[in-house]
């Protein structure tokens, strides 16, 4: 019997490949929006973060995230993502 594979994916702030569960994805859709995506199956241009504050701290420092989407990245995003982790965590 084989083992299933384990989708990897790399988070923009770590740089880390990791299991793609284990990332949230945050997606710029074919409209050019750019929003959180916890289902992992929105349509567009992906990129993960892990589920922690220091790589959301690396990621708005660096801007990574405007650079994954070739656009600039509204400060919303952040505060979201940063909101959700805060969920996650308690």
């Amino acid at each position: 019997m084989t083992t299933k594979k384990i989708p990897m994916r790399m988070c923009t702030g770590c740089r880390e490949m990791k299991p793609k569960k284990e990332l949230i994805r945050i997606v710029k859709t074919v409209d050019g929006e750019i929003a959180l995506d916890f289902t992992g199956k929105l349509n567009g241009r992906g990129a993960y973060v892990c589920k922690n504050k220091e790589c959301l701290e690396k990621i708005r420092k660096s801007n990574a995230l405007s650079r994954a989407f070739q656009t600039a990245v509204d400060g919303q995003i952040y505060d979201k993502l940063g909101m959700e982790l805060d969920s996650i965590e308690q």
